[in-house]
């Protein structure tokens, strides 16, 4: 019993983490490095995170600047920036390359909290969907005779407990990102 519990538990954890993730990659009115995690840049016939191959740092609310290892990378770590769906427009003076973050339109943040809405209700879902695979297992444990009925019936308050917590996180995760995306 405990055992499918706990490993419900993990997974729950697994989809909030996975959430906050995601969410450091949508863009807000400020400067984030996270806005980078998923950019790849074409390094030497090799595909390599921009984390890995240039420093990025944000000296102001609104602007980034990144700074290539190698000088030779710049054109193609501007390449990558431009053709990502972040919709930033880098400028470069051969050393490093700078970005200014312009603050969103109205419409723009709408969006953006729709779509982050979306991906809640897609961790929500997953959420969900773990405790029916909790559930499950402790059904086949009970038919398997490995447990009692007892255990079977805590098991499943248990698992919805976490349930109603885990659906909390994600919930407090989505407000917060909100609250990120709608200040001026």
């Amino acid at each position: 019993m405990q055992s499918a519990i706990s490993d419900s538990e993990e997974r729950m954890k697994k989809t909030v983490a996975s959430l906050k993730d995601g969410f450091a990659t949508l863009r807000t009115g400020r400067a984030s490095a996270a806005l980078f995690d998923k950019i790849r840049v074409d390094c030497y016939g090799e595909k390599s995170p921009l984390n890995q191959v240039a420093n990025i740092s944000i000296p102001e609310a609104r602007l980034i600047v990144i700074q290539p290892w190698d000088k030779n990378l710049i054109g193609e770590i501007e390449k990558a920036i431009r053709s990502s769906e972040l919709s930033l427009n880098p400028s470069n003076d051969g050393k490093v390359i700078r970005i200014a973050v312009p603050p969103l339109t109205e419409d723009r943040r709408k969006e953006l909290v729709k779509l982050a809405k979306n991906q809640a209700e897609q961790s929500r879902v997953a959420v969900r969907n773990i405790r029916r695979d909790g559930n499950d297992e402790l059904k086949k444990q009970l038919k398997d005779s490995s447990i009692t009925e007892d255990d079977e019936s805590k098991g499943s308050a248990e698992l919805q407990k976490l349930t109603d917590t885990y659906i909390g996180k994600v919930n407090q995760v989505l407000e917060e990102k909100e609250k990120e995306i709608m200040e001026v």
